[in-house]
């Protein structure tokens, strides 16, 4: 021997050895870098998600660009300061009766316009309609209204400069109409333009409330538009009218008096309006010192003599009619308010104060974006872009102050994300995702609260689902079955992981879906029966005589179940049409909404708790059935000799023994269930509700994305509240993962000694 084997001191074992110290080295630094890597890519991911989503929740800033002294004659007033789209040129409509366009940067006058105010008229009263329509209207002393829009034509030079040309149309005419056929002076004025026709609300001198419908009529040949004048006086107007609104779509007229009391009138007949309600929107020792509709003219913005601002909009109230109703406030320290400016399209607005101070707030984030002292003096007038990210304000001094504002994602709070909201138009605060609409002015919904819950839901059914089969079949897998027919059961449930989870979503919304639906008897008999009649043939099996249970070797006994599962399932099938037309008057989905009042999606929890369930049985049953199967044989030899029985010793011994993998099983499950895509994707109705119950659907935080991150802008609060759903998973999926990792290396270290 000492010829064939080389000795441990000669130069070959030597190489040997070296060799295999380099490649175990070289191997351990390998699989080091590559743990590294992992770890590192991680963090990136979580880093740069977090830089996605940070934005969100930075504050809104305002930076002064310059101020001089108000455009146009010093001696007028100010009616309303405006600007266009690109910040560039602002207009100022003075009570003189002219339009002043100028350059927001500098303040330099562009031109000046006189309106068609007819000669030596006053004017008594002023009103802008929904501002993107860019159009107002003046009432005059001879009881007759004039209507202007200012405009911007936009053109491009050979050098492709953009060139902005402010000019004054008449979309009405230049004629004025007679509001008043008496000719008292138009005190107060409320306008509205639409498409069809246009809408005008005003008090008289001597108190009459007047509405006043101009029809508009085009003609085929010319597409000139003749407008047909109809007036109706308002006989149950309160005394002493402060302030006039109308909405947008001209269907309902607010008027706010003295007392601190504003009236709802329907006038979407304009011949009869119809008083709805009236309802005191003041404390007796205040009154109302400015009232404006928020975006899309369905709240309104009340200041108080205190300097609170309130949001009010109808809510039904049991008869279904909707009252006004006060959902919530907002305050500074700078009071009396001057001034409430709403946004043009979101639901911020601003708010100005005498001590010259003014304050951007979020109705409903319920959040006070900033505050920032203007002028020394109070401010008069305050305009803001359509884009909300400039401002003009003008102070009692005269000066003009143009400012620009940084305020991008003003809709998002911890309130909005996770709290319930009382949303515009809702009888209640809810959780409610809805990300998108059709209109412009449109209040964007982004509580994650409901796709959390979804999520949950989701992971919780799938669950309930997989953990009593994976770990029942994993024990028995582990710890009953003979080795031969474990080594065809482990490996075949295992091979199921590799099952792309697209085709379980797809084959649970377009084939188990249905068949759930069709046979929902059914499959609530399965539940029953399966468990019943295995329990019924494992007592049967134990009254045969021994003889012929010995015929069937120990650990196989498993397959004799097969056609016993598979004839419980048929009768399940079999029973379900005499069982429905017994017990549910042949509709069991229709019986479950009118006698129970349960909803009934046919893509709901249960389809997605089992497709789901199937995704998630092989990784719980792999690394329990690795644990149960790890454990010492010492430990169960040892119980067996001592006289415990095996279920004894499985329960007391193994079970023990092997609970810190089952644990780990079940979280790593869990994990997988949380951030699973494809099958909630397309296995159920991806509706964000939050209901527990088994036959409504949910929308998962993966979904959410899925489904919504295509058609988000990029850099919106939209798209940014989706990478925040993301964070929000990988810090789920993480947390589960690295609890049952943490457990996993536990167990592998406790039992390394043994």
């Amino acid at each position: 021997m000492a010829n064939i084997l080389p000795s441990i001191d000669s130069p070959t074992s030597i190489r040997r050895t070296r060799k295999r110290r380099l490649k175990d080295l070289a191997t351990r630094h390998l699989i080091g870098l590559g743990g590294i890597s992992v770890i590192i890519a991680i963090v990136l991911i979580f880093f740069y998600l977090l830089y996605v989503v940070l934005p969100l929740f930075l504050p809104g800033s305002i930076e002064r660009v310059s101020h001089y002294p108000v455009p146009g004659e010093q001696q007028s007033r100010t009616l309303l300061l405006a600007m266009e789209e690109q910040n560039e040129i602002g207009v100022r409509f003075s009570s003189d009766g002219q339009a002043t366009f100028f350059d927001t940067h500098t303040g330099g006058p562009i031109s000046r316009q006189a309106l068609a105010i007819p000669a030596e008229t006053a004017i008594t009263s002023f009103s802008s309609a929904t501002p993107e329509t860019r159009t107002v209207a003046y009432g005059l002393a001879n009881g007759e209204m004039v209507v202007a829009k200012h405009h911007y034509k936009v053109s491009y030079t050979a050098d492709t400069k953009r060139i902005i040309t402010p000019e004054i149309q008449y979309p009405l005419g230049q004629e004025s109409f007679t509001i008043d056929n008496i000719g008292e002076a138009l005190k107060l004025l409320a306008f509205q333009d639409g498409e069809e026709q246009a809408l005008a609300a005003a008090v008289t001198e001597d108190g009459r409330l007047i509405l006043a419908a101009l029809l508009k009529e085009a003609s085929f040949l010319d597409d000139e538009i003749s407008i047909e004048l109809e007036t109706t006086t308002v006989e149950s107007a309160p005394a002493h009218i402060t302030h006039l609104l109308v909405d947008k779509d001209q269907r309902i007229l607010y008027v706010a008096d003295s007392e601190g009391q504003v009236s709802t009138y329907d006038v979407s007949e304009a011949s009869e309006p119809e008083l709805v309600n009236r309802v005191s929107v003041v404390t007796h020792d205040q009154s109302i010192a400015d009232i404006r509709f928020l975006a899309g003219d369905i709240s309104l913005l009340i200041a108080d003599s205190d300097g609170t601002i309130s949001q009010w909009f109808p809510v039904r109230d049991e008869n279904g009619v909707g009252v006004l109703t006060k959902i919530r406030d907002f305050q500074l320290d700078a009071k009396p308010t001057q001034e409430i400016v709403p946004e043009y399209f979101r639901k911020g607005f601003i708010a100005a104060y005498d001590s010259g101070a003014i304050g951007i707030f979020h109705t409903t984030a319920e959040r006070t974006i900033l505050t920032d002292k203007i002028s020394d003096t109070p401010l008069t007038q305050v305009a803001i872009s359509p884009r909300a990210n400039a401002l003009l304000a003008q102070d009692s001094d005269g000066e003009l102050h143009f400012l620009t504002i940084h305020n991008e994602h003003p809709e998002v709070s911890w309130s909005s994300l996770w709290g319930k909201v009382w949303y515009e138009s809702y009888e209640e605060p809810q959780y409610v995702w809805q990300s998108s609409a059709s209109s412009n002015d449109f209040e964007p919904k982004f509580s994650l609260t409901p796709i959390a819950f979804g999520t949950l839901k989701a992971a919780f059914y799938a669950m309930l689902f997989a953990i009593p089969l994976a770990i029942f079949g994993a024990i028995y897998t582990a710890y009953f079955m003979t080795p031969k027919m474990r080594s065809t059961v482990k490996p075949t449930i295992e091979i199921m992981e590799a099952l792309p989870t697209v085709i379980l979503g797809f084959l649970a919304g377009l084939w188990l879906a249905p068949i759930m639906e069709a046979y929902l008897p059914a499959v609530f008999l399965m539940l029953l029966l399966l468990p019943l009649s295995v329990l019924l043939f494992a007592f049967g099996w134990q009254q045969l005589p021994e003889q012929l249970r010995n015929r069937v070797p120990d650990g196989w006994q498993a397959l004799i179940l097969i056609p016993v599962i598979l004839f419980a399932g048929w009768l399940a099938f079999a029973l379900n049409s005499p069982m429905e037309i017994f017990l549910f008057n042949g509709d069991m989905r229709s019986w479950l909404d009118h006698e129970m009042g349960i909803g009934f999606d046919q893509r709901n929890a249960m389809v997605v708790g089992i497709a789901m369930g199937f995704a998630v049985i092989p990784t719980i049953f792999s690394i329990t059935e690795d644990a149960v199967f790890g454990v010492p044989r010492h430990l169960t030899n040892g119980s067996l000799a001592l006289g415990a029985t095996p279920w004894q010793t499985l329960i007391r011994v193994v079970l023990l023994t092997a609970s810190p993998g089952i644990f780990s099983a079940v979280m790593i499950g869990f994990g997988r269930a949380v951030g699973e895509t494809m099958i909630v994707l397309m296995a159920t109705g991806n509706t964000p509700v939050m209901d527990w119950s088994i036959f409504q659907g949910m929308r998962t935080l993966s979904a959410n994305i899925s489904v919504e991150m295509p058609e988000s802008e990029v850099h919106s609060s939209h798209y940014r509240i989706l990478f925040l759903a993301a964070l929000v998973l990988f810090t789920f999926t993480f947390f589960f993962n690295t609890i049952a990792e943490v457990v996993r290396q536990r167990l592998r270290k406790k039992y390394s000694s043994l």
